[in-house]
This record gives C-alpha cells, structure tokens and sequence, in this order.
C-alpha cells in the first residue's frame, strides 16, 4: 500500500483556490445573510478547509443599505462604541447606524461571525459591501452567487 497517497494536505494562504463571488442582499434577512457570507469568507463551503488559514473566497456585496431587519429591532437593536474616555459610552440603534453608514450593519453582523483574532482580521478585509449594485472589481470576473 502506498503511504504517501494518504497523506492529509494541509492547505495554506498560497495554495488556495481562491475565487470572486457577487451577492445581492436586496430584502433578505440580516442574519441569515450574513451568516451565509461568513462561511463563504471563511471558506467552510470548500473540501480544502483549514480552520488555521484563510482558504475563503473574496466575497462582494451589492445593496448592503436594503438589508432586512425583522419585528423591532430596527428600534430596539443596539449598537455601542466607547470614545475612551470616562462616561464615554455611546449607542446608537440600528436605524441611526443605518442612516449614518448604510453598510455598517451589515459589516458589523458578518464581523461578529468570524474569528476573534488575526486570522478573523484578515479574513473580514476579503468583504466589500457597496450600496449599489455597481462595483469596482468587474476585472476580477466575479461569478453571481444566489443564497
């Protein structure tokens, strides 16, 4: 029996099949889209996952504004920052959050699903949200991915 064919390979940053995927996330979920972007940029979807490395796809999303908030959390929701100083606690809903950065709820929502660490940083820098449906990276020939 040949030993070598058995070998489990390990596949790193350098030897991954990475590819560029389109999504439309008009009217769909908050959550369930992103967690469906999250496996797709951590790369669970593909045979060759290594949890120790960033073998997940580019992943661009169009209309990240018109993203779907269900019941009250558009008013109950919140999000919080801390300007470093004492009594420095801000919050904002979702709704402000919205009107200040449309992307930024949906950012924050796939950010939250990716791990705590530097491996997480990397991987989130793979995620460009437009707020269109036009976008800058036509000369990578993104493929169109349905969730």
């Amino acid at each position: 029996m040949d030993t070598l064919s058995y070998k489990t390979k390990s596949v790193n940053k350098e030897s991954a099949d990475k590819k560029w995927l389109v999504i439309d996330v008009e009217n769909m979920i908050l959550g369930r889209a992103a967690s469906e972007v999250a496996k797709l940029l951590r790369g669970k979807h593909k045979p060759a996952y290594t949890p120790h490395s960033d073998t997940g796809d580019y992943v661009i999303i169009l209309n990240g504004d018109k993203i779907r908030l269900t019941g009250t959390k558009a008013t109950t929701k919140i999000y919080m920052r801390h300007t470093g100083y004492p009594g420095g606690q801000r919050t904002l809903t979702a709704d402000e959050v919205m009107a200040k950065k449309p992307t930024k709820v949906f950012e924050s929502a796939v950010k939250g699903m990716l791990p705590k660490n530097k491996l997480g940083r990397a991987i989130f820098k793979n995620m460009y949200v437009y707020t269109g449906t036009e976008h800058v990276h036509e000369a990578q020939k993104p493929t169109k991915v349905e969730l």
